[in-house]
């Protein structure tokens, strides 16, 4: 049953160089079948369509081109509203999914309280040294405001649990204050012990920047969960050593 239902891929673009090639065949190689692909281009600046013109002929390839740069939560949010199927996956254009991924994360569904799956995952940078991010095996809201370890390109959410969602338009952070919504309504997000996602790390990534994480958690904390300042520090101070363990 559950790998029978539609699987909506949603992947922004935002200036890709040809690791988008391996990043979409990573999607559409899965071992389920019924997945369309959402390609949302965030106002790019550079030429890039002769990486994926073969992948626009396809039926479950869907693009769609913004005039102008907005921010990838604008993108995903395009690609929630475009999108069909019963489960949404996200993954940034440079992340590449193991063939088994939405197959293995899919049969989570089965447990009446999970809503949200994702998984543990490898970080690698540009000299190809990877290390392996394990997470645990299930999160509520609480934990995950103290550990905001869930990567965006590993999740994948049952709208018809959630119902209908969108990323808050927030500069960095709203994908975590996304799972955080979700997670509010009393759900639980469900960890799979196997790193299923290849997460590249760009040497003028934003999330390469530590002071900007820093800031845009505190800012995202009081902004979307409308925390108190306690509340905030208390998570805050959690937040940082799960980011410096994570990192070690």
């Amino acid at each position: 049953m559950f790998l029978s239902e539609r699987v909506s891929v949603i992947m922004p673009i935002f200036n890709p160089d040809c690791t988008i090639v391996d990043s979409i065949k990573s999607v559409l190689e899965q071992s389920v079948s019924n997945i369309e692909l959402h390609l949302i281009d965030d106002g790019s600046t550079i030429e890039y369509i002769h990486y994926i013109e073969n992948f626009l002929k396809l039926d479950n390839v869907y693009f769609t081109r913004l005039n102008k740069n907005t921010g990838p939560a604008y993108a995903r949010n395009l690609g929630l509203e475009k999108s069909t199927g019963r489960y949404v996956a996200f993954i940034d254009c440079d992340d590449i999914w193991k063939q088994e991924k939405l197959a293995i994360q899919l049969s989570c569904f089965e447990k009446k309280q999970t809503a949200l799956s994702f998984s543990e995952y490898y970080m690698v940078k540009s000299t190809g040294v990877k290390k392996h991010v394990q997470v645990p095996v299930s999160l509520t809201y609480k934990k995950l405001l103290k550990n905001t370890i869930i990567g965006c390109s590993t999740v994948v959410v049952d709208r018809k649990k959630t119902g209908p969602f969108l990323m808050p338009l927030i500069q960095g952070g709203e994908d975590t204050a996304t799972w955080l919504n979700l997670l509010r309504k009393g759900y639980e997000a469900e960890g799979t012990q196997q790193a299923l996602v290849y997460y590249r790390i760009k040497e003028n990534s934003f999330s390469k920047n530590k002071w900007k994480m820093l800031i845009r958690t505190w800012r995202m904390y009081r902004k979307t969960q409308q925390l108190s300042l306690v509340q905030t520090s208390y998570y805050f101070c959690h937040y940082v050593v799960n980011a410096i363990k994570k990192r070690i």
